[in-house]
């Protein structure tokens, strides 16, 4: 099977599970007998897949004599709806709007994709969601949102080595055009509230030598939680629905989370930006503070002078500035 045939044949596969959930998604009561009844199979398999459920994440009231509900109503995410949703422009930039239920990796996907531009691919739970430095994004399913934008880039454009800064710029955009408030950046790749993470990105690429570079903008971004979840280390998690007063659903988000993105892909290419990166300056939550740097070799402390505007981070250590790449450090404020 040809690779394009293997991305292709992800998109049309039925999948019991998602039948499922969205069987349970208005948050009602729901028996066992109906839910085997609906996908044709014995209740046994009923309790079997939504324990699979469970152990991804989706929390689950069984009411005895009754059946079984969500502990909350999920709203799941629709290619169909997204699509619609888009700004005309968008829409015609994009060859394809997917949703998988289950996957290892959206940014991995797009690129074992033979041509990744203007794919956009979501996940409801990945298995192996990738973070900075090797670690991996936990979300629990459908809890948030986990999207990968593939693009080409014709010609290295100045500012894009950046390009991690003015995708969190984006999102910035993003977020405030749903009505999230108090929310900041911090660097190199860190969407927060209140001390807490909400969200997060990571750019990776393939190039040509001497020819166009594809870029993958992987996002994760907590929207609603479950009840009581917390994580070890330093990032405790916050989602969306503590920082807007009236929640979007999850496919209005993605559109303008989408939206942006591309907008500011077009402001690349046409050289056009320094808003985005004044943008981040206004959201930066660590300048002006003590921070200690956590590097492979050493640990560093100094005072956070902000960004340089290739992206990369300023620090007074020890009476000097200094200047830090993304992609090698940790910050942590103290």
């Amino acid at each position: 099977m040809s690779k394009t045939q293997s991305f292709q044949s992800r998109i049309k596969s039925p999948d019991p599970d998602r039948q499922l959930l969205a069987r349970l998604a208005d948050g009602g009561v729901h028996s066992g007998a109906d839910l085997a009844h609906m996908l044709g199979v014995t209740r046994t398999a009923i309790w079997k897949r939504l324990a699979g459920l469970t152990a991804r994440g989706v929390q689950l009231d069984r009411i005895r004599g009754h059946g079984y509900r969500l502990a909350h109503p999920v709203d799941l995410l629709d290619a169909d709806r997204i699509q619609a949703g888009l700004r005309p422009d968008i829409r015609a930039a994009l060859q394809e709007v997917r949703v998988d239920f289950f996957t290892d990796s959206t940014s991995q996907r797009l690129l074992q994709a033979p041509d990744c531009h203007g794919r956009v691919l979501l996940a409801e739970f990945q298995a192996n969601g990738r973070g900075r430095r090797g670690t991996t994004w936990i979300s629990p399913l459908a809890s948030g949102i986990c999207l990968s934008l593939g693009w080409r880039l014709e010609a290295a454009p100045a500012g894009a080595g950046a390009l991690s800064i003015l995708a969190g710029a984006a999102l910035i955009r993003a977020l405030l055009r749903i009505g999230v408030r108090a929310i900041g950046l911090k660097w190199p790749n860190d969407l927060m509230y209140q001390g807490c993470k909400v969200g997060g990105l990571l750019i990776e690429s393939r190039a040509q030598l001497a020819g166009p570079m594809e870029i993958v903008i992987g996002v994760g971004l907590n929207v609603r939680l479950p009840r009581g979840m917390a994580v070890a280390g330093d990032n405790q998690p916050a989602d969306l629905s503590q920082c807007c007063a009236h929640l979007p659903t999850r496919n209005e988000i993605v559109v303008v989370m989408v939206e942006e993105l591309i907008d500011m892909l077009a402001a690349l290419a046409a050289g056009t930006i320094s808003a985005y990166r004044d943008e981040w300056r206004q959201h930066d939550l660590s300048i002006g503070h003590t921070a200690e740097l956590r590097m492979a070799a050493e640990t560093l402390h100094g005072h956070v002078l902000g960004i340089t505007d290739a992206g990369m981070l300023r620090m007074s250590v020890n009476g000097v500035e200094r200047e830090f790449a993304s992609g090698e450090l940790s910050l942590r404020l103290r």
